[in-house]
């Protein structure tokens, strides 16, 4: 049962296996199927163990965290939960096709190559082939990271929720941070196809010429700056356009408009978000454990390694808000 685990600074160091996944493995939810407690994970029933509220009315300061050595233990994953809370807020998730694990910071994968037609095939004779090798590019994977200066004293009365809301902005600017490197390797993958404006100024007929250009593709998300943003949702033409779910904007056409201030206001991206960009991590993200252990908090060191690369280049195309010059 998960009031019987024992809970030990040596679980966040396990080989091939993350905290999580030793509490998880320690008290399996499964058994708990049709309980009151189906709906929470290992973690959260540890919390439910020690007492411990992160949210609601009754909300615990961070010290209860330290009422026991055991529960001392659980302190590192609710900052851990918390920043990456923040980083799933950014638009990174929503550029992401892929996520893939790599064992060192250098990674190679796989291409797919198609040069012949899907066709009807004669009797006999051989079959189109498509191919799928090695990369001919390696990606090495950057180090991003931050180091959070707070004291013991400073945050020990202060609410859960919102020392975890400090936590979770550091987050989202982290992310924020790691998007510009995607957004550099789009624009590179895409810089030989970009086509420019028609006109001295963005009009609705660009984005649609934007969305023709995908052949075997589907334009589902449209990148652009806060500023170029502005100007798309003034047209005629969205002003006409509506969404049942108002937590997203699209075009007439179905396309996502993403608001994204690490593009520049003479570029915008046309991507499909289920083949455009494998993002690459060796890790989760990392912080000093033993040191949130035992209250040594004076400085949080939090960190993660990650890279990405085009996965196919037509499933990214650019339009430049630059006129072309005759």
């Amino acid at each position: 049962m998960y009031s019987e685990i024992r809970l030990e600074k040596g679980m966040y160091h396990l080989a091939n296996k993350n905290f999580m996944q030793a509490l998880e493995e320690a008290d399996p939810s499964g058994q708990y199927a049709n309980t009151p407690l189906a709906k929470l994970d290992a973690y959260e029933r540890q919390l439910k163990r020690f007492d411990i509220h992160v949210n609601g009315a009754n909300c615990d300061r961070v010290e209860k965290f330290f009422t026991t050595t055991e529960s001392a233990v659980l302190f590192p994953e609710f900052i851990r939960r918390a920043i990456m809370q923040g980083m799933e807020e950014a638009v990174l998730s929503d550029l992401t096709a892929v996520i893939s694990r790599s064992e060192s910071n250098k990674y190679q994968g796989c291409e797919l190559t198609e040069s012949a037609q899907y066709s009807t095939t004669n009797a006999g004779a051989e079959m189109p082939a498509s191919s799928i090798a090695e990369s001919s590019t390696v990606v090495t994977l950057s180090k991003y990271g931050r180091t959070i200066k707070a004291t013991y004293e400073a945050v020990r009365q202060q609410r859960l929720d919102v020392f975890a809301l400090m936590l979770r902005r550091i987050g989202r600017e982290l992310a924020d941070s790691i998007v510009s490197a995607a957004i550099t390797v789009l624009k590179t993958s895409a810089q030989s196809t970009a086509i420019t404006i028609s006109g001295n100024s963005l009009a609705y007929s660009d984005l649609a010429t934007l969305y023709g250009k995908f052949k075997g593709f589907n334009m589902k998300a449209l990148l652009a700056s806060p500023e170029v943003m502005a100007e798309i949702l003034v047209m005629n033409q969205m002003l006409e356009a509506s969404s049942e779910n108002v937590t997203e904007i699209r075009l007439p056409f179905g396309t996502k408009l993403i608001n994204c201030p690490q593009i520049d206001d003479n570029t915008i991206l046309g991507l499909d978000t289920d083949f455009a960009l494998e993002q690459i991590q060796s890790s989760d993200v990392i912080l000093e454990t033993d040191k949130l252990i035992d209250r040594q908090l004076d400085y949080i060191g939090i960190s993660i390694n990650i890279g990405f690369r085009t996965l196919m280049t037509g499933a990214v195309k650019m339009l430049s808000l630059t006129a072309a010059t005759e």
